[in-house]
């Protein structure tokens, strides 16, 4: 990602957030047979202070990106939109793209059967505890147990991280105002993303 000190993100916890509110994660190996994705959702493991993340691979998925023999490279994509000068000052002509992006890499570990398991009915749960009737794999443990051989479970320890947070921080107030209002319209997570960045510190705010 471009190198620009005012975007970066390099608070943990920040990155951690992103993780949680965008789980849907692309999987990136440089393998002996070349570049190779893929795209699978994550857990980010709460009980650690590191950041950790678990996941899954379906079969042949596993083998492909040769898991667990090098580094990954797992990309979070936040919230994200074009930016028209036409929501600048007259004259300022530059179009723009906002966005909130992490760069994690680790080298992954595979999960044993039992773990993988586990982490499935995890990562079930928690998506499922939002809706009103919502499934369990415990309601037929034996079925889903066959089906999660058909997949390869991981943690990921993240060894190092490159985020950045581009919200118009180089934009007068004014234009960063105009800006987070024409994108309630269509992107509200986004203007979020921004009203956070740009909301005065308590020193400023007296």
């Amino acid at each position: 990602m471009r190198h620009a000190p005012v975007y970066l993100m390099t608070d943990p916890n920040e990155v951690k957030r992103l993780i949680r509110n965008n789980p849907w994660a692309t999987f990136v190996s440089a393998t002996s047979n070349g570049l190779v994705a893929s795209h699978y959702p994550v857990l980010l493991e709460e009980d650690r202070d590191e950041i950790t993340i678990v996941s899954h691979f379906g079969r042949p998925d596993d083998a492909l990106h040769e898991l667990g023999s090098h580094e990954f490279l797992v990309i979070i994509q936040g919230p994200h939109d074009y930016v028209s000068p036409s929501w600048y000052a007259p004259g300022d002509l530059i179009p723009t793209w906002n966005h909130v992006t992490a760069h994690l890499y680790g080298t992954p570990e595979i999960l044993s059967d039992d773990e993988n398991y586990d982490m499935l009915t995890r990562l079930t749960d928690h998506f499922e505890q939002h809706h009103p009737e919502g499934r369990h794999l415990s309601e037929d443990e034996e079925r889903t147990r066959r089906t999660a051989k058909g997949t390869v479970g991981l943690r990921m320890l993240v060894e190092r991280f490159d985020a950045r947070a581009k919200l118009s921080q180089n934009k007068q107030p004014g234009v960063v105002q105009n800006v987070i209002a024409q994108l309630e319209h269509h992107n509200p997570a986004l203007a979020q993303e921004m009203r956070r960045t740009h909301a005065p510190s308590a020193g400023e705010r007296g």
